[in-house]
């Protein structure tokens, strides 16, 4: 396991972003045994390491030199873009622009003219752009930076290009099923969503770490995470909940 995931892992561990409970539920419905909340890189230090890892992964990918923006999703995605583009200077010597959307497009000021759904204006004819998010769980919030960005370019009359899309975690799940009630059928296994993303837009998606890999290293080093409100090493109960879980949703 490569030194940026490990400290990627230990930072999740430290600040609690990681954690485990009872009664947790995903945005989809399903229960699930741990959480990840990359709220908690909330400090100008937590915000360097999250940009050192980003930028770490996109240098020894070779996907810094084939990008000119770095872009975050609103809300979050964001923060993740400018601390990515901060250290890819101050580290790697690369002065890459960043950028993130609006979730209304602004009409007054310099906008007056025409609303931007960007906040830094950065789009021109012909840039390759790299989006940057948290985790991943269903890749919805990523399709619909998608569908901005088009639009955006069709506004503008310009034409981009994706690079790929970075995510912090990779929760290597499947998606929910529903079933006639619109409620997730508990046990049952979805699509692949990051390869069904890939498979549907042509654009690849580039991970930190998976999630199996960041539990087995906290694990097997006996580094403390917050388990039902108590910071402590991972016993054997919290790991076969994990490895249950993902043994039922898990992509395999």
């Amino acid at each position: 396991m490569e030194a940026y995931k490990k400290r990627l892992a230990e930072a999740l561990a430290e600040t609690g972003a990681l954690f485990f409970d009872e009664g947790l539920v995903l945005k989809d419905g399903r229960p699930t045994p741990y959480f990840v909340n990359m709220g908690m890189f909330r400090t100008g230090r937590l915000a360097t390491v999250m940009g050192e890892v980003f930028a770490e992964m996109m240098v020894r990918r070779e996907l810094a030199d084939r990008t000119d923006i770095i872009l975050g999703p609103s809300y979050k995605g964001s923060a993740i873009a400018l601390s990515t583009a901060v250290s890819l200077y101050r580290d790697h010597g690369r002065d890459l622009l960043f950028d993130y959307d609006r979730k209304e497009a602004k009409t007054h000021g310099e906008a007056s003219a025409g609303g931007s759904m960007l906040v830094n204006k950065t789009l021109f004819d012909g840039c390759r752009i790299f989006m940057v998010d948290d985790v991943a769980t269903s890749m919805g919030t990523k399709v619909e930076l998608l569908d901005k960005m088009k639009g955006e370019a069709e506004r503008l009359g310009v034409s981009f290009q994706w690079v790929g899309v970075g995510i912090a975690v990779d929760r290597e799940q499947t998606t929910a099923v529903y079933g006639e009630d619109g409620s997730p059928v508990l046990g049952a296994q979805g699509e692949d969503s990051i390869g069904t993303f890939v498979t549907k837009t042509g654009i690849s998606v580039w991970k930190v770490a998976g999630i199996r890999e960041i539990i087995a290293y906290l694990h097997e080093n006996g580094i403390p995470v917050m388990i039902q409100g108590e910071k402590r090493p991972m016993d054997s109960g919290s790991r076969a909940a994990f490895d249950e879980y993902l043994e039922v949703y898990g992509v395999k």
